[in-house]
C-alpha cells in the first residue's frame, strides 16, 4: 500500500535547502532581474485592498482584557459582525474606497471583517491608478517570470485615509515551506522501511513508534506529556483548526496516515476552501499534507478547514484573511514565511535607501489580520523557519564569492509578528553515528541546530574546507525582530536580547562588488522569536504520507511545530470549554510567575544552539520559553 520510506541523502539534502524540501521557489530575488519592459496591458489581476483599522488602540486592549482575569471582557470573544462594526473600517470609509473603484471601471468584494476589499481588473487599470507601471521581469538564475511596479506604488489621495496596502500589484515574492528532509548520511544507511512496518518500541501512546526520524503524532504525546488529556477523554471534540497554506493536497493522504499508525479519527472532518483559486497540487503539496497530519492527528475528533490560495501575490494574506473573517476555526497555523526583512522597503523599491527598514504593507496587513483573530479569541501559530538565526540563507545561500549574499541575523515573517504564537525547534536526545564513526549522544533536548553534526562529522570524518559550508545554517528559526519592537508579554522575562551589531544584507555582485542592500539597526528592542518549541530536528523527524512526494517520506522542520500547537489549542479549547484566546499573554505570564519544575506548564531549553543563540536556562532566542508539558498547561488554563 505504501512505496518505501525515502530519506534523502545529505549532498540531496542540502541540494534542496534553497528550494525546500518540496521544492518550492525561491522567495523574493534580490538579485538585479531581467526588465523585460511593460507588462500586457490586459492581463487580468486580483488586487486586495487592506482597509485601515479604527480605534487601534482600543482594540489592542479589548485583546488585552480578553486574556486577563477580572477584567470586563476577559474571553469575550468577539465575532466578526463585532469586530468589523467595532474597529473594521467605516461604512463611510468602505463607501468612499467603493466609489473610487466604480469610477475607474472596478467592483470590489467587502470582506465580512471589513479589513479588506477584493477588486480584479487589469495591469494596465492597477498600474495607472497606483502611478507605476507594471511591468515584466525574468529572475536571473532560476529564469522564472513574474511582474511588479517598476518604480513605487503611489496611494491616491481619495484612497490614502482608509487603504494601508494594495497587495497584488507584484506576484514576485513567493514564501517558503518550513520543512526539510533528513540529513541521512551515505555512508550510514538504514533498511527502507514502510510506515507500516514501522514497530511500536514504547510503551507510552499506542500509536508511536520511539524512532527518531520516524515518530508520529503519538511520540509528540509522549514526549509533551499530552497522553493525560486523551486518559480523561479530551481528544479535540467541538474544536475546528485551520490550516492556512500555498499549496493544494491530497485530504487522502491525511486518513491514510492516520489509521495506518492505529489513530481513530472523526470521518469525513476535512473541509477544503480554495482561496483566490486555491493553490496547486505541487511541490509544497507536502507541507499541506503534513500540516493536516499532525493538527488533526493531535486533536483526533477535531473539524479541520485547510484554507488554500496560490503562492503568489496576494494569496497568502487572502487567506490568512479569509480563515480569520470566516471565524470558524478555533486554532489557526501556517508553516510558510518568509525573512521579515524581505517587506523592507530598501530591498524592494527602486533608489530607496539601503537604510530604510521601512514595511511596504505585507507586515501591517498580517498584524491587522492577527489583532482581529485574537480579538475573536482564535490563536495562530507560526513556523519560525528552518535557517537557525540566519533566516535569509535558506532562500539566498550564503557566501563570499560573486553572485553570493552575506548572511545577516534575520527572523522570519509572519512568524514574527507580536499577535503570533511562533514555533521554534528543537533537537530530541537520541544516539547517532556517521561514516563508522564512534557513537554520540544529545542527552538533553537542545536548541536545534546542525552545528552539533558539524563538530562531530569535523572530528570524525574530516573533508577540505570542513562541514560548516555544507551544513549552516540549518535549525530552528529564532532571534529579534527589526521592526517589530518588545511586546509588554516580554518585558519581564529574562532572557530576552536586542537585535546586535554590523547586520547588513550584501550582494558581492561580480562587476560591482560588494553591494549593501540593506543595513539592520542595531540594538533594537524588538520582538524576539520564538514563543515556544517543540522537536523538529529532521534528524529526530516524523513520518509524513505525501502523494505528491511518493509517498511515504521522513521530514523535520519547525513545519511540524506549527500544526502540533494548533492541535494541542484545539484539545485545551476542548477541556476548558472556550477557546485559549492569544496564547502570548497566557504562557509568558505563567512561565514568569513560576518558572520550571516538576509542575511548570514549561521546560526550559538549556543546551545547543540555532547557530548564534545558545539554549538558556530562562528565554533563549532558539527555544523562546521552551517546550511544554501540556498536561500542567491544561491544569494552569482551568480544563479539567
Amino acid at each position: 500500500m505504501f512505496v518505501k520510506l525515502q530519506r534523502k541523502s545529505l549532498a540531496g539534502c542540502l541540494a534542496l535547502l534553497l528550494a525546500g524540501a518540496g521544492g518550492t521557489a525561491l522567495a523574493a530575488d534580490v538579485r538585479p532581474s531581467i526588465d523585460m519592459g511593460v507588462a500586457t496591458s490586459a492581463r487580468p489581476v486580483h488586487v486586495t485592498l487592506l482597509l485601515k483599522l479604527r480605534n487601534a488602540a482600543a482594540l489592542q486592549d479589548y485583546i488585552r482584557q480578553t486574556i486577563t482575569p477580572g477584567s470586563a471582557h476577559y474571553r469575550r470573544f468577539l465575532s466578526t459582525g463585532e469586530f468589523a462594526s467595532r474597529y473594521g473600517a467605516s461604512d463611510a470609509d468602505i463607501a468612499r474606497v467603493q466609489a473610487f473603484l466604480r469610477r475607474h471601471g472596478l467592483g470590489g468584494q467587502v470582506l465580512a471583517s471589513h479589513l479588506a476589499i477584493e477588486t480584479s481588473g487589469t495591469l494596465a487599470q492597477f498600474g495607472a491608478i497606483f502611478h507605476a507601471p507594471i511591468h515584466d521581469y525574468v529572475a536571473p538564475d532560476s529564469g522564472r517570470h513574474f511582474h511588479r511596479p517598476a518604480t513605487a506604488p503611489q496611494m491616491p489621495a481619495a484612497l490614502a485615509g482608509s487603504v494601508i496596502f494594495a497587495s497584488g500589484l507584484s506576484n514576485e515574492r513567493q514564501f517558503l515551506s518550513h520543512r526539510i528532509r533528513a540529513p541521512q548520511l551515505p555512508a550510514t544507511p538504514q533498511p527502507a522501511l514502510t510506515l507500516k512496518a514501522l514497530s511500536k518500541t514504547t510503551s507510552g501512546n499506542p500509536t508511536a513508534t520511539g524512532q527518531p526520524g520516524n515518530y508520529t503524532v503519538g511520540d509528540v504525546a509522549d514526549l509533551y506529556n499530552i497522553n493525560p488529556l486523551y486518559q480523561h477523554g479530551i481528544n479535540g471534540k467541538g474544536s475546528t483548526v485551520a490550516i492556512v497554506t500555498l499549496s493544494n493536497f491530497y485530504p487522502a493522504d491525511a486518513q491514510t496516515y492516520w489509521d495506518t499508525i492505529g489513530l481513530a479519527t472523526k470521518p469525513n472532518r476535512i473541509t477544503q476552501v480554495h482561496v483566490d483559486g486555491g493553490g496547486a497540487i505541487d511541490g509544497g503539496s507536502g507541507e499541506t499534507a503534513l500540516d493536516v497530519e499532525q493538527s488533526g492527528g493531535i486533536a483526533p475528533d477535531a473539524d479541520i478547514i485547510v484554507y488554500d490560495a496560490p503562492n503568489a501575490g496576494n494569496g497568502f494574506i487572502d487567506a490568512f484573511a479569509q480563515a480569520v473573517a470566516d471565524n470558524k476555526a478555533d486554532s489557526i497555523s501556517t508553516s510558510w514565511g518568509l525573512p521579515e526583512i524581505y517587506n523592507f522597503a530598501a530591498l524592494n523599491t527602486p533608489g530607496a535607501s539601503v537604510t530604510d527598514t521601512t514595511d511596504v504593507g505585507d507586515l501591517r496587513a498580517f498584524h491587522q489580520i492577527l489583532m482581529e483573530a485574537a480579538a475573536q479569541g482564535q490563536s495562530v501559530f507560526a513556523a519560525s523557519g528552518d535557517s537557525g538565526a540566519y533566516d535569509t540563507v535558506r532562500s539566498l545561500g550564503t557566501g563570499t564569492g560573486p553572485g553570493e549574499f552575506s548572511a545577516p541575523l534575520t527572523v522570519d515573517s509572519p512568524a514574527s509578528d507580536p499577535y503570533i504564537t511562533a514555533a521554534g525547534g528543537t533537537t530530541v536526545p537520541y544516539t547517532y553515528s556517521f561514516f563508522g564513526g564512534p557513537s554520540a549522544s544529545l542527552s538533553q533536548e537542545s536548541v536545534w541546530g546542525w552545528d552539533y553534526l558539524q563538530t562531530y562529522l569535523d572530528a570524525n570524518h574530516p573533508i577540505t574546507g570542513g562541514w560548516r559550508a555544507r551544513l549552516f545554517s540549518v535549525g530552528g528559526g529564532g532571534g529579534v525582530s527589526v521592526y517589530w519592537h518588545e511586546p509588554s508579554y516580554q518585558w519581564l522575562t529574562r532572557g530576552v536580547r536586542r537585535s546586535e551589531r554590523k547586520q547588513s544584507l550584501v550582494y558581492n555582485d561580480p562587476a560591482a562588488g560588494p553591494t549593501p542592500l540593506l543595513d539592520l539597526p542595531a540594538n533594537f528592542r524588538g520582538r524576539n522569536v520564538p514563543d515556544i518549541s517543540l522537536n523538529a530536528d529532521p534528524e529526530t523527524g516524523y513520518v509524513v504520507v505525501s502523494t505528491s512526494d511518493g509517498g511515504v517520506v521522513s521530514e523535520g522542520g519547525t513545519s511540524f511545530v506549527a500544526p502540533q500547537l494548533n492541535g494541542i489549542s484545539a484539545l485545551l479549547a476542548q477541556s476548558t470549554g472556550h477557546r485559549v484566546g492569544f496564547w502570548n499573554p497566557q504562557v509568558y505570564l505563567l512561565q514568569n510567575i513560576f518558572g520550571y519544575g516538576p509542575w511548570s506548564a514549561f521546560h526550559s531549553v538549556d543546551a545547543g544552539d540555532n547557530w548564534f543563540y545558545s539554549g538558556a536556562p530562562n528565554y533563549a532566542p532558539g527555544a523562546g520559553i521552551g517546550t511544554l508539558d501540556v498536561a500542567n498547561l491544561n491544569l494552569f488554563l482551568g480544563g479539567r
